[in-house]
């Protein structure tokens, strides 16, 4: 099984995503039908989460908020061999460290930080979860999108962060960085934004909408393919992307 081999992903590598929800009964149902995912329940996670497979492999978390003055939000986790350090390191460089490292069964360890802007991020340090079983393919991750207000900013802290993920010789990074007014309101805050592999932008929107979705920018063409932006049925944004040239079975 996936989450029991050797993990793939350097440190910087975008390994995993999940989703705080009011209601994970009714975000199994909207994210099962659109990305054809199967839902296996995980008592050890926190909070009763459930991890989404495609053909059988991890894709991705749903669970239930234990606050309702949190945000619905999808959360996008870097890989890391050592939490604690990386956490120090986020904070020593202007981040800030939400929730400090903490194990999660046998699974692995988890922490959430921000960026300098306050754009929040995970970390996760594999136990026997290394992260996603499949990605780079319809119905999985496939690029996280930085919105910050300074790029600059961001691409300084990010590449002295995660360098090696970023520009090391064996790099494909599969994260960008650009100015949250490109897409959103200039008052929007600095996220991210994490992006779902879809093989028709265009044709997927009106599932978005028949499962009580909606569209928050319609198809608009960037650097690494088709993209547009939405929302599920309980507010949480994501991104569909349709690569330039399909999207093609890579891991």
């Amino acid at each position: 099984m996936a989450e029991n081999r050797a993990s793939a992903y350097g440190e910087g590598v975008p390994c995993w995503v999940d989703a705080q929800l009011p209601d994970v009964e009714a975000g199994k149902r909207f994210y099962g039908e659109l990305f054809g995912w199967t839902f296996e329940d995980r008592s050890e996670t926190p909070g009763g989460s459930v991890w989404a497979r495609r053909e059988g492999e991890p894709v991705a978390a749903l669970a239930r908020k234990t606050d309702g003055r949190l945000p619905t939000v999808w959360t996008v986790y870097f890989a890391t061999p050592d939490a604690e350090a990386l956490a120090d390191r986020i904070w020593a460089a202007g981040g800030q460290v939400v929730t400090a490292p903490t194990p999660v069964a046998e699974l692995g360890t988890t922490a959430l930080v921000t960026d300098p802007e306050g754009a929040v991020f995970g970390l996760w340090e594999p136990g026997s979860h290394p992260g996603f079983g499949k990605r780079h393919e319809p119905g999985t991750f496939v690029w996280a999108e930085l919105y910050a207000r300074d790029v600059e900013v961001a691409n300084m802290f990010y590449g002295e962060l995660f360098h090696d993920a970023l520009f090391g010789p064996d790099a494909r990074p599969d994260f960008g960085r650009a100015a949250v007014s490109d897409v959103f309101p200039a008052e929007m805050p600095p996220h991210f934004l994490v992006h779902f592999g879809v093989e028709d932008c265009e044709a997927v929107l009106g599932t978005v909408g028949r499962l009580g979705g909606r569209i928050q920018a319609p198809p608009f063409e960037t650097s690494y393919g088709k993209v547009a932006l939405v929302t599920d049925n309980q507010g949480a944004s994501f991104a569909v992307l349709e690569r330039l040239n399909r999207l093609k079975k890579t891991d």
